[in-house]
């Protein structure tokens, strides 16, 4: 018995909805670590901080329709590049390196997998953002200036193009420039006072790299469901 292009399109039709508990990892692993910043518990903040981009790697390939194809390989890069980046931050020029390649990772992905339309209009505001926060910081970014510019010029690319992906990713890519920007100035100008800035740098973090993977989640589902499918048997 064979199934029809219309009825394996049916059957992943529903898919992107009934796939939202594929983000239950991350959603109770980032839940434990934003209470335990906010009740000021370190050592939990430690611990859970590393388990945070493995999470959404679970939820990515547990919710994929198709685990091996390139867009989840680049996601599954990205999220591994951005990992490393949040354990190896301490050390920041080691940490910026490795966010600078998962956004690298994320340009490549929202330019070759997951566009869908022009880059949006509104995403010129990211290049205002750039000149602005860097007119802001740059007297205090001191040896770092040429890192922090470089690393804001990819930022401010990746949120741009990910204006050309559906609204989950373009929202993934704008909250990716809150989070930093908090990052930066909490960093080089701490006399600023952002209230409660470790809280919102990781929730706007956390926000942005989960609203990414749902973004791809539901752009390859339905790419699944779209495209020609031969004939296959079933049973």
């Amino acid at each position: 018995m064979r199934e029809s292009r219309s009825t394996v399109q049916q059957r992943h039709a529903g898919q992107p909805a009934a796939s939202v508990v594929v983000l239950l990892p991350i959603i109770v692993v980032g839940l434990v670590h934003l209470a335990a910043i906010l009740l000021s518990l370190p050592g939990v903040v430690e611990w859970t901080k590393p388990l945070l981009m493995p999470a959404l790697v679970v939820g990515l390939i547990w919710g994929a329709p198709e685990r091996r194809s390139p867009t989840v390989v680049l996601g599954v890069l990205a999220l591994l590049l951005s990992w490393v980046g949040d354990v190896t931050l301490r050390w920041f020029v080691v940490g910026l390196v490795f966010f600078l390649l998962a956004h690298i990772a994320y340009l490549v992905l929202f330019i070759t997998r997951l566009a869908e339309r022009r880059v949006q209009w509104w995403a010129s505001v990211y290049v205002v953002w750039l000149v602005v926060l860097l007119t802001i910081l740059g007297a205090s970014t001191g040896a770092l200036l040429i890192p922090v510019i470089a690393y804001g010029v990819v930022l401010s690319a990746m949120a741009a193009f990910a204006s050309r992906c559906n609204r989950w990713v373009a929202w993934g890519g704008a909250l990716f420039v809150v989070s930093d920007s908090v990052l930066a100035i909490n960093k080089f100008l701490p006399e600023a006072g952002i209230p409660l800035a470790d809280f919102v740098i990781m929730v706007t973090y956390i926000a942005a790299q989960t609203l990414i993977v749902w973004g791809l989640l539901v752009h390859e589902r339905s790419r699944v469901a779209a495209a020609p499918v031969a004939a296959r048997p079933v049973g």
